[in-house]
């Protein structure tokens, strides 16, 4: 297939091109957050999940914390600045939103890992 052929493709596809690109990326920065972890680790990290309490509940990785999203901007104090953090939530939505909030209010190292499936190594 040249070129030429594939514009119109490109142009009548390149919603659901970019979403497949957006899902790569984020499957990408989660995989890449993960191979940091075991040295993540050795420093002290700090899980943090901000799914609801009732989801945490359900299922959590050992040793993280939970502070819901919508609490997150309030309770961030709780959170060391001193250690990095690892955000995760149910598919790496909350913990992006959760990220940004934690690096705006000063803290220098903050990782979105996506899923709290992703700290299960």
């Amino acid at each position: 297939m040249t070129p030429m052929n594939l514009t119109p493709y490109l142009r009548d596809y390149w919603p659901l091109l970019a979403l497949a690109l957006w899902f790569l990326y984020k499957w990408w920065r989660a995989r890449k957050v993960r191979t940091m972890l075991p040295g993540l680790r050795q420093r002290g990290v700090t899980l943090l999940d901000v799914r609801s309490p009732a989801e945490f509940a359900s299922a959590s990785a050992p040793g993280s914390i939970n502070i819901p999203l919508q609490e997150l901007a309030s309770r961030a104090g709780e959170v060391s600045t001193s250690a990095p953090v690892v955000v995760a939530c149910a598919s790496g939505t909350r913990s992006a939103m959760a990220r940004r909030i934690l690096s705006r209010k000063g803290y220098p190292e903050v990782y979105n890992i996506g899923s709290w499936k992703n700290l299960l190594q």
